[in-house]
């Protein structure tokens, strides 16, 4: 078995999250060397050329697809898997199509409001396109408090507790996203905050039938009086910060969430099929104190590495992290008409 492994190329000035890639790659490499396989690790930059040259000479099984954005850049995820599609190379997870709507978290959001699921009111992007009127998407029943997100890099990305707009008018949105917009990579929108508690539902493809993993709540402890609950970058890459020891996983309940365990899994399943997903991925979410699930974020490719939320849940699901990985493989070979990887 060949699998050419596909991961975005690391600049000298590259930050933490960015770095993560290079343990997923030697994470991953190793199972697949347990596996017998032979392994190619191909970076990937803006010259596709050279990838496409890297994957056609290696003739790969399947290619097991880790990239997160070219460049630096999270909107171009979608890029090398179109590449892979136009040479006919069959590759782990989502697809380019669900890659790209997913990455748009403003597309993203539209596509789960007309599907019938809840996500939080927004008002955006900033700054609207063909000089169209910014776009609101409000209920009548209108928070007052938002959070200001990157359109389309992953949802940490830029996040500091300055990111919360309090008390918020269209005017005062209008110019706190455009003071925001170059942090954020030039485009953002903002969120109608909800107050309440936030779920990771991690999902992966075995047999070709999606199963759910154990559903982990992500907690806000010891946070100083004000500071708002959120998982910012601070909370997920910088190991001494009170963010990131104060948002520790958990996958204990207590009966009184017996009815939302189920409703969890329901609404993360039907944004699986509404965003045409496969492979693996994970939904993000705020819980308001009526137990509403609000989905904020599908992440069509969400971080695998050992320490990773979505292997906590495989793990607590009974899969260790070798298992895990094959899963994912075996996904990929199936569509590519090959025999599952050994070792089962």
């Amino acid at each position: 078995m060949r699998v050419a492994i596909l991961f975005n190329a690391i600049g000298e000035n590259a930050k933490t999250d960015e770095l993560d890639v290079l343990e997923q790659l030697e994470a991953i490499a190793a199972v697949l060397g347990r596996l017998g396989a032979e392994v190619a690790r191909v970076p990937c930059g803006f010259d596709l050329a050279a990838v496409a040259d890297a994957a056609s000479r290696f003739k790969p099984d399947v290619v097991f697809n880790l990239v997160e954005c070219l460049e630096s850049y999270g909107r171009l995820i979608h890029v090398v898997p179109s590449l892979l599609d136009a040479l006919g190379i069959h590759y782990t997870g989502a697809s380019a199509e669900s890659l790209y709507i997913t990455s748009n978290k403003v597309l993203a959001k539209e596509r789960i409001r007309a599907g019938g699921l809840l996500t939080p009111d927004w008002t955006g992007p900033w700054p609207a396109s063909g000089g169209t009127p910014l776009v609101k998407k409000r209920s009548s029943r209108r928070r007052s408090r938002h959070i200001v997100k990157a359109v389309w890099e992953h949802a940490s990305f830029g996040m500091d507790d300055d990111v919360i707009v309090e008390n918020a008018d269209d005017a005062r949105l209008l110019a706190r996203m455009e003071e925001l917009a170059p942090r954020l990579r030039g485009e953002c929108f903002a969120e109608a905050f909800v107050e309440g508690r936030e779920f990771n539902v991690s999902i992966l493809s075995t047999a070709g039938a999606p199963r759910v993993l154990p559903v982990a709540e992500i907690l806000f402890l010891d946070f100083p009086k004000g500071k708002p609950r959120i998982v910012n970058y601070k909370a997920k890459w910088e190991e001494e910060a009170i963010e990131y020891r104060g948002t520790p996983r958990t996958f204990d309940f207590n009966r009184e969430d017996r009815d939302l365990l189920a409703e969890l899994p329901r609404v993360a399943l039907a944004a699986w099929n509404l965003f045409g997903l496969r492979g693996y991925a994970r939904v993000d979410f705020r819980v308001d104190a009526k137990n509403n699930p609000y989905i904020l974020e599908v992440n069509a490719n969400p971080c695998i590495s050992p320490d990773s939320g979505f292997i906590a849940a495989a793990q607590q699901g009974g899969l260790d992290y070798d298992a895990a990985i094959r899963t994912i493989l075996d996904d990929a070979l199936r569509r590519a008409g090959r025999a599952p990887a050994p070792g089962r």
